[in-house]
């Protein structure tokens, strides 16, 4: 897969087959209208272009909107590349380009740029300055300019948008196997590892600190889940504690993981972190020795979940 950070960078002079959304998730929902553009651009030996955007436009038209995504930009990226397509475009969403009319955004970018064939767009998608222009907009545009509209169906559509909005129930209640199941792999957290209070090693259970640089990243609720990670090549299973630690006198909310069977510092690594199941809340014990007694009981329940 090529990547471009915007449309005027895209140099492929190839006829293309494009589709167009923000793909939050990439989850199951998307996955069929990918491999719809694979399958189009392979039958038609055509380019497969996916135009993406960041940041998420309502993020821009409303800047009081406080967004949160299941993806960051680069697990976006990452997700997208394993699906196989040739060609992505993130181009910077702005003010300015939304107020592109219709006309302009499919003859300078859809026609001239990205030399299109064929888009694969939902029935209901809306573009142009103030969203004006419909699809039955593009298909006369197609007329004009020689290019095919390829309608994603409402069904499929509604199977999208009842996905991303189960995803985001599902991570904000800190239901892991739903969230899973509906993305079709498991959910992630991408950051530094960072110093914190040290808490965890007085405890017998050191933690690695993970910092998340990016604040529309949906953090899943507060409570100890089993996680895994890649550590110098190899898989580590842990558990993760998201919350303010209470029992040690906390206030912060913290993203800390206990690798099991792992001595390696990790200080100032990127970390990617994937969840698999959720263990319990976080509760404020009546003592350090409680709370120590309860991450031994949530060792044996991850080592048996593992197993």
């Amino acid at each position: 897969m090529n990547e471009f950070s915007s449309v005027s960078s895209y140099n492929n002079t190839r006829p293309s087959v494009v589709t167009i959304g923000t793909f939050d998730g990439v989850h199951i929902g998307h996955l069929a209208i990918l491999d719809r553009l694979k399958k189009t651009a392979q039958k038609d030996n055509l380019e497969s272009v996916v135009l993406t955007f960041f940041p998420h436009p309502r993020m821009v038209l409303q800047k009081d909107a406080d967004i949160k995504l299941i993806n960051t930009i680069e697990e976006r990226k990452k997700l997208l590349e394993k699906t196989g397509l040739d060609q992505l475009i993130v181009h910077p969403f702005s003010k300015e380009f939304s107020r592109l009319t219709a006309l302009e955004f499919v003859r300078d970018i859809l026609v001239n740029k990205l030399h299109l064939k064929k888009i694969i767009i939902g029935y209901d998608h809306r573009f142009g300055r103030n969203r004006n222009a419909t699809i039955e907009d593009l298909k006369e545009f197609g007329k004009t300019y020689d290019f095919e509209v390829i309608e994603i169906s409402a069904q499929q559509l509604e199977d999208v948008s009842i996905s991303s909005t189960k995803i985001r129930a599902a991570i904000k209640e800190g239901d892991i196997e739903t969230t899973n199941k509906y993305l079709g792999y498991p959910f992630m957290l991408s950051g530094t590892i960072v110093k914190g209070r040290g808490i965890g090693k007085t405890l017998d259970f050191p933690t690695a600190n993970l910092q998340i640089e990016e604040e529309y990243k949906l953090i899943p609720k507060e409570g100890v889940y089993i996680v895994q990670s890649e550590i110098s090549g190899k898989k580590v299973f842990g558990m993760t504690n998201i919350g303010t630690n209470p029992t040690v006198g906390g206030t912060v909310k913290t993203i800390e993981t206990y690798f099991l069977d792992n001595n390696k510092d990790l200080y100032h690594q990127h970390i990617q972190i994937e969840f698999l199941s959720r263990i319990r809340d976080e509760k404020k014990f009546n003592s350090v020795e409680e709370l120590k007694n309860a991450i031994r009981e949530d060792e044996i329940f991850a080592r048996n979940y593992i197993e």
